[in-house]
């Protein structure tokens, strides 16, 4: 049975829109404070944020902190912010993310006209937005976590500040194409096949000394700005034929693992099944699960031996267009010279 989340607090980067401002949206609905980090907000997450600037108005907070996920202070200053606002975070989510964008690409070598990788940096800005931010925000909601338990212990009882809880959370959003790898996207794919050993490395946190659950879900093609305001990207999509997932859908997803809930509903395999035909099984919530989400289908991804993103919402028709741009590039003999 899930938990009440009336009363918590979440930090979500990259809130401005997408799958995260859907998240954060459904988090508000369930009376839980939720602390918007991001860059920017779109028209309609600034609606939202402001139609929660006070309590007087809705049992939920939200309030906006500019935050560049690249830099590690002002990572920082969204806890400062959780804990100013609302006494601290019992959610993270470091959502935000970018797809193979011309600016930071592996197709765009630091050098080139489109990349705005300066050689002399030795990094990728695509990388430390996708897998880097992810580590850190990660290692400052752990201590986040530990430094409010250790607050806790000090006001009530050992026995009952060491009670098991799994009462904290971190959500982090990889991708299908942590195991489907489109040769579009190799920084992106890089990235998400990343996060998902990541979360895969910190499951035994969830224990119950420490109480600090790490999952994933991983989104199929999903119906949000991060396509459609890309037309480089946009152009892959049959709309005929192709199914997008909503962001609503995955926020579902999210939502069910971090509302305390025991089990989810996932899809059966179909492996050895006569008729062909998914049915569907329980699986524990626990750190270190993964859930793929694609159109009206939510599956466990395996850790070994797993079947694959399939069905819709888990493809695009065209990539085949980009993959035969690619290969002329490359063919031009003055690939990754720099300007």
């Amino acid at each position: 049975m899930a938990t009440s989340l009336a009363g918590k607090t979440a930090i979500v980067t990259g809130a401005g829109s997408g799958i995260n401002l859907a998240f954060a949206r459904l988090l508000l609905q369930k009376q839980c404070n939720v602390v918007f980090a991001d860059l920017a907000l779109r028209p309609e997450a600034k609606e939202v944020v402001d139609a929660h600037s006070s309590l007087s108005r809705c049992p939920a907070r939200a309030v906006f902190q500019e935050t560049n996920v690249r830099d590690w202070s002002q990572l920082e200053r969204m806890f400062h912010t959780a804990s100013k606002e609302f006494g601290g975070a019992d959610i993270v989510c470091p959502g935000v993310g970018v797809y193979e964008p011309p600016f930071s690409s592996f197709w765009h070598p630091p050098g080139s006209p489109a990349s705005k990788d300066p050689p002399s940096s030795s990094r990728y800005a695509s990388l430390d937005i996708n897998f880097t931010h992810p580590i850190r925000t990660t290692q400052l909601a752990i201590a986040h976590f530990l430094s409010r338990r250790c607050s806790s212990s000090s006001a009530f009882s050992s026995s009952i500040s060491q009670q098991p809880t799994s009462s904290d959370h971190i959500i982090h959003i990889s991708s299908i194409a942590a195991q489907v790898s489109p040769l579009l996207a190799p920084l992106y794919n890089a990235s998400k096949h990343g996060v998902s050993g990541f979360v895969r490395t910190l499951a035994l946190l969830d224990n119950p000394s420490h109480g600090i659950r790490v999952t994933a879900v991983a989104p199929g093609v999903i119906d949000t700005p991060l396509w459609r305001d890309n037309p480089e990207k946009l152009r892959l999509v049959d709309e005929s034929t192709d199914e997008w997932v909503t962001a609503e859908e995955v926020a579902e997803v999210m939502g069910s693992l971090v509302d305390g809930r025991e089990e989810v509903e996932v899809v059966s395999t179909t492996a050895g099944r006569a008729d062909g035909r998914e049915g569907t099984r329980r699986v524990k919530v626990e750190g270190g699960l993964i859930l793929e989400v694609s159109k009206s289908r939510v599956r466990k991804v395996e850790q070994f031996n797993d079947e694959g993103p399939k069905g819709a919402g888990n493809t695009v028709s065209k990539m085949d267009i980009v993959n035969e741009e690619i290969m002329q590039m490359l063919s031009s003999g003055n690939w990754g010279r720099g300007k």
